[in-house]
């Protein structure tokens, strides 16, 4: 039986082969797009699986890229990613771990759900497009990376005055 899916891994004849041997598959896909919410550019690593008493251990590395959003400045921006991670396909429910992978009858991996699992999990909460981002203009919305803003001071109310200084003198505390 072929593998179908880029993804897919034939691991039928390493079932066969004696405990600790291990073979290495190279991935390279330039675009992917796993269950509709991730899309992947230029995905490329290896997976390494290695037959143990329990089941097939794979041990994936594997580096991509994918279009997201800065949270300061809103500009999109291509975001890198990588993930590293081991993983066990055990041959009985008696080895699993607790992942709770088990090595389907016909031997074919699918990586796509792990893939997509810890793609996710590496992207970060707040992705900046840059350390550094300056963000926007919090009176003009404009893009302080691009520019800077010359705004006029705000006169404060006199009733407020109080306020501000008081809020002034505990900011430098």
């Amino acid at each position: 039986m072929v593998a179908k899916g880029p993804l897919r891994l034939n691991a039928g004849f390493i079932v066969g082969l004696p405990v600790g041997e291990s073979r290495d598959f190279d991935i390279e896909i330039s675009h992917i797009v796993l269950e509709s919410d991730l899309i992947l550019d230029a995905l490329s690593g290896s997976v390494r699986i290695t037959r143990t008493a329990q089941g097939l251990l794979l041990h994936v590395l594997m580096h991509a890229t994918t279009p997201s959003q800065c949270v300061r400045c809103l500009n999109d921006f291509t975001l890198p990613l990588e993930v590293d991670f081991t993983e066990l396909y055990a041959f009985s429910r008696n080895g699993m771990s607790e992942s709770g992978l088990l090595l389907p009858d016909d031997a074919q991996i699918d990586l796509a759900p792990l893939v997509r699992e810890y793609m996710l999990l590496a992207v970060p909460i707040q992705p900046l497009c840059m350390p550094d981002c300056k963000g926007l203009c919090p009176v003009c919305g404009a893009n302080q990376n691009e520019g800077v803003c010359h705004h006029p001071e705000e006169e404060i109310d006199p009733r407020l005055s109080i306020l501000k200084s008081w809020l002034d003198h505990n900011a430098i505390e």
